[in-house]
């Protein structure tokens, strides 16, 4: 830390690009990254891991409810603390002084990008990225920003706000400009704030906290909800969202993970859409992060899963825990985050029935989803990667537990995603270091 108060001396200008040379020196590639964690068995390439981001620390605290992750292999913080080891997410007020509006309208650290204090943003996340993990964190590290998008075609509904205030930025600075004129202005210089805000932020945490998994939660974007359309629902992200994507190269070439969400929200579960909903979401983050790798290691793909539909607190059963961590593993993303808000722990009865719900079907099914993976990938990859389908549209799952199924039909129906060190169809094959 002593090193960026001596960054933080002289002119802004000096301050970023003191701040570049440490980030060019200290970050190492996602590569590297997976094989930290390989090595503990935290993430790894032949398994499954699931991992619990609930604020459920108060069900044994204050109500002496004990919720019994480790005997279902859910992975979690020491006494369930939603800051720890394993996983640590980062809300808007939780790092920085992030820029936005109150419901009401009112800006907080000046509303929108274009007038945030980056000098001062950065300064004071890295104090509290230093205070909140260890020097050593190579867990799961979430920025949960959702106040805007750095895009201005997704500030849409209520973020149509930031969309305002620029333009009343861009027309107060420049009067003289026409109306096309300023909403053009207001949207370059919108983006370009929102982009350079990101990446220094994520630069840092990079910088401080190299071997963690950084990324921002709910990216990449799908917008694949809408049940309209005549062609009935498909699951397809929305008309040109890939190609927007695309646009955010500078997020993903800096990010270690990709933490896209996969809640399940009830109209779409009603109309049995729950499966092509997470299919395509999870596709759109892989085609990212194989697209957009900085390094030869494609970027880890993370989705953050609720234990129940959106908005409600009604758990998903075994059938949509398949559609929804079922499906993700036959992708072959790298792990799950379970999340869930402060609600599913706002009592004793509320902690029983959480309590309850894993005891009878969230562990037991994890249990064999993991075990179903693990063996997955001792046939078809030697123990050396993990399954991923072959066809992300057959539909093809990976058999839970120990059942027995043909091994050839196994190799028919999946493909390896290879571990570090390495290479070829059934990752038989050692990679050479220098690859």
């Amino acid at each position: 830390m002593a090193s960026l108060f001596i960054c933080g001396e002289g002119s802004s200008a000096m301050f970023f690009l003191c701040l570049s040379v440490l980030i060019s020196e200290v970050s190492p590639s996602p590569a590297s990254l997976n094989a930290s964690l390989s090595e503990e068995g935290r993430l790894t390439t032949h398994g499954f891991p699931v991992i619990w981001n609930m604020p459920t620390r108060r069900c044994q605290h204050r109500y002496g409810v004990s919720l019994p992750l480790e005997k279902y292999g859910i992975m979690h913080n020491p006494k369930e603390h939603f800051w720890g080891p394993e996983v640590s997410l980062f809300y808007q007020q939780r790092l920085g002084l992030y820029p936005y509006l109150t419901h009401t309208g009112s800006p907080v650290n000046g509303g929108i990008p274009q007038l945030a204090d980056l000098k001062g943003h950065l300064l004071l996340a890295g104090e509290q990225l230093d205070a909140a993990l260890g020097q050593d964190f190579n867990g799961l590290a979430v920025l949960d920003w959702e106040a805007w998008q750095p895009l201005w075609t997704w500030d849409f509904g209520a973020k149509v706000a930031y969309r305002k205030l620029s333009e009343r930025l861009a027309r107060l600075n420049h009067p003289e400009l026409r109306p096309q004129e300023v909403r053009s202005l207001a949207k370059r210089e919108f983006e370009e704030a929102g982009r350079t805000f990101m990446l220094e932020t994520l630069r840092l945490c990079m910088t401080l906290r190299p071997a963690a998994f950084w990324g921002f939660y709910g990216f990449p974007p799908c917008y694949n909800t809408n049940l309209g359309g005549p062609g009935g629902y498909t699951g397809q992200c929305h008309k040109g969202t890939s190609l927007l994507n695309d646009r955010l190269a500078w997020l993903w070439r800096e990010s270690s993970a990709l933490y896209p969400s996969v809640y399940v929200p009830w109209k779409l579960a009603q109309h049995g859409h729950t499966q092509l909903m997470v299919r395509h979401r999870i596709l759109e983050a892989l085609r990212v992060a194989t697209q957009h790798a900085t390094y030869l290691t494609p970027t880890a793909v993370i989705p953050y899963a609720r234990v129940a539909f959106s908005h409600t607190l009604q758990f998903l059963n075994k059938t949509y825990l398949e559609k929804v961590l079922g499906e993700s593993a036959a992708l072959g993303v790298d792990g799950l985050v379970l999340w869930g808000e402060l609600s599913f722990a706002q009592s004793k009865h509320h902690c029983l029935q959480l309590r309850d719900y894993i005891e009878s079907v969230l562990g037991e099914y994890v249990v064999q989803l993991r075990r179903g993976v693990q063996r997955c990938g001792q046939v078809v990859c030697g123990g050396h990667g993990r399954c991923a389908r072959r066809q992300p549209h057959s539909g093809y799952m990976i058999p839970l537990g120990n059942e027995m199924s043909d091994p050839n039909r196994l190799r028919q129906a999946f493909q390896c995603v290879c571990g570090p060190g390495w290479s070829g169809r059934s990752c038989e094959k050692d990679k050479p270091a220098t690859e």
